[in-house]
């Protein structure tokens, strides 16, 4: 059960303390919606003017968000870590996907060798179920899904490292990737070879934290962002050479016709002095 009856002091302060926890720990997610106010007050067993208590102290802490006949959800409390702001001077500036790669290696290496030596069995029920849904969805061909399920295959090895603030560093982080803002993810899978390639190299990271080998664990993350890396710098220069072919091509097109209308009055200059 994610909610656990309050056995004792039974307060609105106890409630929050429970909920708080929930969200600290990443059992509950932004966008998650908390049951009803009946069923809530009976799964940790208290009364509802108690329980109501502790809702609006948690949405004064800008924990909650409760919308008008739609029920009460936990707060967007990632996306503080980074602003709108930085957010928007990441997209503008290219070159900052070379800083997100290097920190990526190596967070991510640390977080694996955590992962492989602290998951539970439950984390690895959770990795299990979304490597098999990856690996399904690699079968089937199906880009997008495969490449949500990335994020989601990385998050479950975050969460499995069971460090709080690396918890949600890494969920702000892949916050930002999920939006695409240092590269399209469907579009890596789609370079020629990657999908292979990407499943095997998270088929060695999933066997790594499976069997609880930490030094495999870190080379195979490493690896693995090495490899993204390399694709991502690939996907930018063939980018850049599109958008300079395409240019090209529209210049030419553009010279063509302005030939062709220079030539046009000329040739109608010349049959009119040839005829009697």
């Amino acid at each position: 059960m994610v909610f656990r009856k309050i056995q004792h002091n039974r307060t609105a302060d106890s409630v929050v303390d429970q909920v708080e926890e929930l969200i600290l720990q990443g059992v509950l997610r932004p966008g998650d919606r908390l049951p009803a106010e009946r069923d809530l007050a009976k799964k940790v067993d208290v009364s509802r003017p108690i329980l109501r208590d502790a809702i609006k102290t948690l949405e004064e802490r800008g924990l909650l968000v409760t919308r008008h006949g739609g029920g009460t959800f936990i707060a967007d409390v990632i996306g503080t870590v980074f602003s709108d702001a930085i957010v928007e001077l990441v997209r503008r500036h290219p070159p900052a996907i070379a800083d997100y790669l290097e920190y990526r290696r190596e967070i991510e290496r640390m977080t694996t060798r955590l992962a492989a030596l602290r998951a539970t069995e439950a984390d690895r029920e959770i990795i299990s179920r979304i490597f098999n849904a990856m690996e399904s969805a690699h079968d089937s061909e199906n880009f997008d899904t495969e490449a949500e399920l990335d994020v989601e295959f990385h998050q479950a090895i975050g969460e499995s490292a069971h460090n709080i603030v690396l918890l949600h560093t890494l969920r702000s982080c892949y916050r930002l990737l999920a939006d695409g803002v240092f590269y399209s993810r469907v579009q890596l899978y789609r370079y020629p070879g990657s999908r292979e390639r990407l499943l095997a190299q998270h088929r060695a990271i999933y066997e790594a934290v499976m069997s609880g080998d930490a030094a495999a664990a870190t080379e195979a993350a490493g690896a693995h962002i090495d490899y993204v890396e390399q694709i991502a710098h690939a996907m930018a220069r063939t980018g850049s050479w599109n958008n300079v072919s395409a240019l090209r091509l529209e210049q030419r097109i553009e010279s063509e016709q302005d030939d062709s209308k220079r030539r046009r009055p000329q040739r109608r200059s010349t049959e009119e002095a040839t005829t009697p």
